[in-house]
């Protein structure tokens, strides 16, 4: 379709890896601790790994329906093409809508390590400015910043647990913390687990960019399956980490736990550099957010659920650059006129929402395309409602309002479509 043209297959499979991790090694790791011990205390072991089990479930559903569909959109599209245009719509509005605020949120969360005070709102404008910009010079600029923003994560990551093992005698005045995991009751346990879980949810983001891949049915699922397991081993190392040197009664009480258990150690040196690790994890999660919002966007103008003119691509860069420059201008809008740093709870109903929809629609494929057993994506699906039903009331409520107001959207359209105007798809 030469008003759609496709978008370049530049990405090996190191670099969708690479932008998976750095979806997922975002600021999440260094404060995600803090509410799960609120709500689990040392539990928040027990909800890691039920997090990391649901996390494997939709990610084969991910990397199963990836490999059919190599396209952009991510389960935007698997909804559309395995369960009809409803399905897809409720998991592609979910996505743009939620992760924008977190965009948001993210550079909020980078100018608050990064910024002078009282300067923290116009670095995080710029922040989104200079990363819509690394986007809009194509995926291999996006992949190759991205790479660089891992590894110097990674390596803030592996200092900040050096320096409290070795800086200290770890879990000496914490207590023993390891004795009380279920001192918060199961459903505490869950609750923990649903907040933990989005920081695993950066491996969609590999879906997302299928159009850009190279060999996408061999690449896309090693690269999601391969980005999640590198995220876990890392959250198991932190978790038990600043559990051992703190407790569970003080993890649950810093906003900063890694940056609390390092000073408490003799390398308090160190702790300029979890700041400095937190800003640009950040910022690899804000880029890596800019890039799958505008392949989503692309997908869903493309189908007619966005403004079509959303749906160009750049004739040099190949990329949705009016999409991602839509998006920038949206994220710093609400960046400069609402705080969003501790408020973004319906994104996390919006991304559960949209993992259910791709559980679905991977146990409805059939013959080739099936790559793993159905019973995972009937754990993944019934794990997300579950999760779902163990979310803050307050993040329930502004998630239906948001899905409300998309599904008005849609039907306002459809309407309009039928008094006269033909629509593109259903």
């Amino acid at each position: 379709m030469s008003s759609n043209p496709p978008l370049a297959r530049r990405l090996g499979t190191g670099d969708a890896v690479v932008i998976g991790l750095g979806s997922m090694m975002g600021a999440g790791v260094f404060a995600a601790f803090s509410p799960a011990a609120q709500a689990a205390g040392s539990g928040l072991l027990i909800g890691l790994a039920v997090a990391g089990v649901v996390a494997y479930c939709n990610a084969t559903s991910s990397a199963q329906l990836a490999a059919a569909y190599p396209t952009s959109g991510g389960t935007y599209i698997y909804g559309r093409k395995q369960l009809g245009p409803w399905p897809g719509f409720v998991a592609g509005w979910g996505f743009v809508v939620g992760k924008t605020a977190s965009s948001a949120a993210m550079a909020m969360t980078f100018a608050a390590y990064a910024a002078p005070p009282g300067w923290e709102r116009p670095v995080a404008v710029a922040a989104v400015v200079l990363l819509t910009a690394v986007n809009y010079r194509g995926v291999t600029r996006t992949a190759a910043l991205a790479r660089m923003i891992v590894a110097a994560v990674l390596m803030a990551l592996a200092v900040s647990v050096a320096a409290v093992w070795a800086g200290g005698p770890a879990g000496g005045t914490a207590g023993p913390w390891g004795a009380g995991v279920l001192a918060h009751g199961w459903y505490g346990i869950l609750q923990s687990a649903g907040l933990l879980f989005f920081a695993f949810a950066g491996y969609a983001r590999i879906a997302t960019l299928g159009e850009e891949v190279k060999d996408p049915r061999r690449t896309i699922p090693r690269a999601i399956l391969a980005a999640l397991a590198i995220a876990a081993v890392v959250y198991a190392a932190v978790a038990v980490t600043v559990l051992a040197a703190l407790g569970p009664d003080a993890v649950a009480a810093t906003p900063a736990p890694l940056a609390e258990a390092v000073a408490t150690g003799t390398w308090s040196w160190a702790v300029p550099v979890v700041r400095v690790g937190a800003a640009l994890a950040s910022l690899g999660a804000l880029l890596a957010l800019v890039a799958g919002l505008g392949r989503t966007s692309l997908a869903m103008a493309r189908e007619g659920d966005l403004p079509h003119w959303l749906a160009a691509v750049h004739p040099r860069f190949q990329v949705p650059h009016r999409a991602e420059l839509a998006l920038g201008a949206v994220v710093c809008v609400i960046i400069a006129f609402a705080d969003l740093r501790g408020a973004i709870g319906f994104s996390s109903f919006g991304v559960l929402l949209y993992y259910l929809v791709a559980n679905v629609s991977a146990f409805t494929q059939h013959g080739a395309d099936r790559r793993y057993p159905r019973f995972l994506q009937v754990l993944g699906a019934a794990a997300c409602v579950v999760l779902v039903a163990t979310l803050p009331l307050e993040a329930v409520l502004a998630g239906l309002a948001m899905f409300a107001v998309g599904i008005g959207y849609r039907a306002a359209r459809l309407r309009r479509a039928g008094r006269g105007q033909r629509p593109r798809t259903g």
